[in-house]
């Protein structure tokens, strides 16, 4: 196929009927670019897999998962599969569309930015169940790290490979893209694009998910502020116990010089161990998250298991498979 210019990234999950109208709307909008198609499989049980490979050419593969990990895994895996010089990433339901994808990719070249997200310009979902948390949800995350991205939530985003590749995906952060990215010193901007309704197939999207975002950001907060200087967060809360420490000691000790009873004072057990048992909470998480990254980084593991890569031979384009 030669030199890959675009590696497009489709995470699915039961999203069959979505294939064929897929691969005909990438070989429209990139007919001029030398691109790859991957589609990660993420434990589909519709019949998905065998959809891609009745369609597939030299320019699509598929990453089959053995069950579901979950979209941010699949966007990795998909991610670390990619070859191209720049890497785009998109859903699998029809709602972004392929065809912004060359407008993006020149403001990206053009103007020299590393990344170039999508905000869904008249998004068509529904407004309790995705708008309205959408809405806090991406207010909430510019509150709390000053990255100003109108819409997190939109999976079309155009990168360069070497931001691509080395975001470290783990979890459910693919919403915290651009959060990621920013932590590497990339430079984003943020472009209006389509967005259609879900035609085929069932939005695995759920109120949910919106609550699982607090934890989420609190996460991308400390990386953001205190990755390289844990320090600075823990050592001020240390401190400021150690001072209410001895100020309790110090009256206690004041009240036994005087002949007071100190000893099993209810208030201040229960003090002690709301204090005590927060910081170890709060401690034992992060420190959990780094062991994490240690042990996938430090000896090159992945968060996945693949059960089978297939790539497509070359055939017609689809609008031809399907007319015939």
């Amino acid at each position: 196929m030669g030199k890959v210019t675009l590696s497009l990234v489709i995470p699915v999950m039961n999203e069959r009927e979505n294939i064929a109208p897929m691969i005909e709307q990438v070989q429209s909008a990139l007919k001029d670019y030398t691109y790859e198609l991957i589609f990660v499989d993420d434990g589909s049980s519709d019949g998905t897999v065998d959809e891609i490979k009745k369609y597939a050419d030299e320019k699509i593969k598929v990453v089959v998962f053995y069950r579901n990990y979950g979209q941010t895994t699949a966007m990795s895996a998909g991610i670390h599969e990619a070859v191209g010089d720049y890497v785009v990433t998109l859903d699998g339901d029809l709602q972004n569309d392929p065809s912004n994808i060359p407008d993006m990719l020149e403001l990206l070249i053009k103007e020299g930015w590393d990344v170039v997200a999508g905000n869904r310009l008249k998004r068509k979902d529904k407004a309790l169940v995705r708008k309205l948390p959408s809405k806090i949800a991406n207010a909430l995350i510019r509150r709390m790290t000053g990255i100003h991205i109108k819409d997190y939530g939109c999976t079309l985003k155009v990168f360069t490979k070497d931001i691509a590749k080395n975001l470290g995906l783990y979890g459910e952060l693919h919403r915290f893209i651009p959060i990621l990215a920013h932590l590497q010193g990339a430079k984003i901007t943020q472009v209006d694009v389509k967005h259609h309704a879900r035609i085929h197939g069932n939005s695995k999207y759920g109120l949910n998910r919106t609550f699982k975002v607090l934890s989420d950001l609190i996460l991308m907060v400390f990386f953001q502020k205190y990755f390289q200087k844990p320090l600075h967060l823990f050592a001020p809360v240390g401190i400021l116990s150690i001072f209410i420490g001895l100020a309790v000691n110090g009256y206690l000790l004041i009240e036994k010089l005087m002949g007071a009873d100190i000893w099993g004072r209810p208030l201040l057990i229960l003090g002690v161990i709301f204090l005590l048992g927060g910081l170890q909470m709060i401690t034992f998480g992060v420190m959990a998250e780094l062991m994490m990254r240690t042990y996938y980084e430090s000896q090159n593991k992945q968060t996945y298991s693949i059960r089978e890569v297939y790539v497509g031979e070359q055939r017609p384009t689809t609008s031809d498979a399907l007319a015939s």
